[in-house]
C-alpha cells in the first residue's frame, strides 16, 4: 500500500515537470518564431570575443592575451607574391656554336632564339614570396627564387602586378634583391636578430603551395642552425629555426616578431617528404641587411673573410685532439698569409668570442664574420692550450686582398643582363691569352634572352676587336647600336660566337 501511495506521488511530480517543460518549449519556439519573421530569413549569432587560453607581454611588460590579428594586418601588405620564367630548357642553357667568319659579317635575327636542335621549349615557371623594405620599391627574396630566370614578375597583396629587377643576388647567403617601380608601397622594418630569442612568438607569411598571403605562427626553436643545404664555396648557413608551418612557395617570404617586424627571410625547411614536416629556416634579418646594404652600395656582397677552416667543439672532437672540452669553434687549418695567419691564430685554437659576442658553434661564428667587410678589424678571443688569448685580426676579401672588390656600374652591363671580371692571370696563361674578360653572372637581359651563353664565357673579341679587360668591352659597347658579335672560348678550351642586338 505504501508502495503504491510512493507511485502515485512520483507520477504526478513527473506530470507537472513535463508540463512546465513544454510551456518552456513553446515559449521558445514562439520567441524564435517570431524573430526569424522579422528577419531576413537568416539567424545571425551575436559574435562572441573568442577564448584567450594565452598569453603574453608587450614591450611594456604588461600581461595581454596572445592574438595574431594585428600583426598579421601590418604584414600582409609587405609580403609579395614572385614569378620567375625561364624560357630556355637547361639543355639549351648548354649553348650553341655559332658560325664563325667570314659568316659573322651577317649576323643579326637569325641567331636569335636557336637551340642546338633547332627546337622551342615550354617556359619554365617557378613561384616564391618576397619582402617589400622600402618605399623605393627594393624587395628582398631568396636567390634560387629567381635563379635563371628570364623575367621576374612581382605581385602585391592587392593583386597589382608588376615586372622586376634584378639589382643583385648573393649565392653565398641564398639572397637576392629585386625593384619595382611602384607608388605607395607598404614596408617592412628589420630588427637585430641577435635579439631574437629561442621560445620567442613569431609569424611565418607567405605564398605557400599556391595559397597566397599565408599567415602561420610559430616560436623560434633554434638559432645559428646549419643544415648544409647551401652548396656554395663560401657558403653561410646560421638560420632561425622555427617550429611555424613553411612550405615551397614560402621561400623568401617574412619570418616576423608580434611587433611585426622582419627577423629572418624564410628559406628551407627540414623534410623527407618535400612540405612542411615540423621545422623552418630563416635567413637571420643581420644577414640580410648586411647583403642588402652591400648590392645597394657596392654592387656585390663584400665578404670579409678569417681565412681558417673550422669545426664546432663538442666532446668527441676534445676527446679526438685529446684537448680539454671548451665550448667555442676549433681552427683545424689557417691558411697562409690570410688575416688569421697574419694575426697569429693557430692551427688547435679555439675560437670562444668575436667583438665580445660568443661563438658556441661554426654557424654563429660565420654569421658574425658575414657581418663584415674585407678591411674590417675584429677582436677575436682564442683558447690556447688552456689560456684564453686576444688577437686582432683584419678581414681580408677572396682575392687575399683588403680592398673592396666593387663591381663595375656601367648602363651597358645592365642592358646585357650581366657581370663581368678581369680574366685571372691563371686562366690567361693557360690559354695563351693578354687579357680577357669573364662573365661571372647572368641576369635577366639581352645575352640571356637572345644567347645560349653559360656563365664563365671569357669574351676575348667583340665585332672583332680585341678587348683585355672590363673597361674595353664597356668602351665597345657603350654607344653601340644594331647587333653585336662575341667571341672567346670556356674553360673547358671550346671557342664560342654568341650574337645578339642592342636596341637604337
Amino acid at each position: 500500500m505504501k508502495s503504491d501511495t510512493n507511485t502515485k506521488g512520483a507520477w504526478k511530480v513527473y506530470f507537472f515537470s513535463a508540463i512546465i517543460a513544454l510551456a518552456v518549449s513553446y515559449g521558445v519556439l514562439h520567441f524564435n518564431k517570431q524573430e526569424l519573421k522579422e528577419s531576413t530569413g537568416v539567424t545571425v549569432v551575436e559574435s562572441v570575443p573568442g577564448a584567450q587560453a594565452l598569453y603574453t607581454r608587450d614591450n611594456e611588460g604588461n600581461i595581454k592575451p596572445l592574438d595574431f590579428t594585428e600583426t598579421s594586418e601590418k604584414v600582409l601588405d609587405a609580403v609579395v607574391h614572385i614569378k620567375s620564367t625561364q624560357t630556355g630548357s637547361s639543355n639549351q642553357r648548354q649553348g650553341a656554336r655559332e658560325l664563325p667568319d667570314p659568316f659573322k659579317e651577317f649576323f643579326g635575327d637569325m641567331f636569335k632564339g636557336q637551340s642546338p636542335h633547332g627546337m622551342q621549349s615550354q617556359p619554365r615557371v617557378g613561384t616564391g614570396s618576397g619582402v617589400i623594405i622600402n618605399d623605393k620599391g627594393y624587395i628582398v627574396t631568396n636567390n634560387h627564387v629567381i635563379d635563371n630566370a628570364d623575367e621576374v614578375e612581382v605581385t602585391l597583396y592587392n593583386n597589382q602586378s608588376y615586372k622586376a629587377t634584378v639589382i643583385g643576388t648573393d649565392p653565398t647567403t641564398d639572397l637576392a634583391l629585386l625593384q619595382v617601380n611602384a607608388d605607395n608601397l607598404k614596408t617592412m622594418s628589420l630588427v637585430n636578430s641577435d635579439d631574437v630569442e629561442v621560445g620567442e612568438w613569431v609569424l611565418a607569411v607567405g605564398n605557400p603551395l599556391g595559397l597566397n598571403s599565408t599567415v602561420t605562427a610559430g616560436i623560434v626553436s633554434a638559432k645559428a642552425r646549419s643544415i648544409h643545404i647551401n652548396t656554395d664555396k663560401f657558403a653561410v648557413e646560421s638560420f632561425i629555426q622555427t617550429d611555424a608551418a613553411i612550405n615551397p612557395g614560402n621561400s623568401g617570404g617574412a619570418l616576423v616578431n608580434l611587433d611585426g617586424n622582419l627577423v629572418g627571410i624564410n628559406t628551407a625547411i627540414a623534410s623527407t617528404t618535400g612540405t612542411y614536416t615540423g621545422y623552418g629556416f630563416a635567413v637571420p634579418s643581420n644577414i640580410v641587411t648586411k647583403v642588402v646594404e652591400d648590392l645597394l652600395k657596392f654592387g656585390n656582397v663584400q665578404r670579409g673573410m678569417l681565412g681558417v677552416t673550422i669545426r664546432t667543439m663538442d666532446g668527441n672532437l676534445a676527446k679526438e685532439k685529446n684537448v680539454d672540452f671548451t665550448k667555442g669553434v676549433w681552427v683545424e687549418q689557417v691558411g697562409e698569409d690570410s688575416g688569421a695567419d697574419l694575426a697569429g691564430i693557430e692551427s688547435g685554437d679555439i675560437i670562444v668570442s668575436v667583438n665580445g659576442k660568443e661563438t658556441g658553434t661554426s654557424p654563429r661564428l660565420q654569421e658574425i664574420i658575414a657581418g663584415k667587410r674585407p678591411g674590417d678589424k675584429v677582436a677575436i678571443v682564442v683558447n690556447r692550450n688552456g689560456k684564453e688569448k686576444e688577437l686582432e685580426v683584419e678581414l681580408q676579401n677572396s682575392q687575399g686582398g683588403t680592398n673592396m672588390i666593387k663591381k663595375e656600374e656601367k648602363e651597358v652591363f645592365n642592358l646585357l643582363g650581366a657581370d663581368f671580371e678581369n680574366v685571372n692571370k691563371e686562366v690567361a696563361k693557360k690559354f695563351g691569352l693578354d687579357g680577357g674578360v669573364q662573365v661571372t653572372k647572368l641576369y635577366p637581359g639581352k645575352i640571356k634572352s637572345e644567347t645560349q651563353m653559360r656563365e664563365g664565357f671569357i669574351i676575348t673579341h667583340i665585332d672583332g676587336k680585341r678587348v683585355k679587360d672590363v673597361d674595353d668591352v664597356a668602351a665597345v659597347l657603350e654607344n653601340k647600336k644594331g647587333g653585336v658579335m662575341l667571341e672567346g672560348v670556356y674553360e673547358d678550351g671550346t671557342k664560342y660566337y654568341y650574337a645578339f642586338g642592342l636596341d637604337s
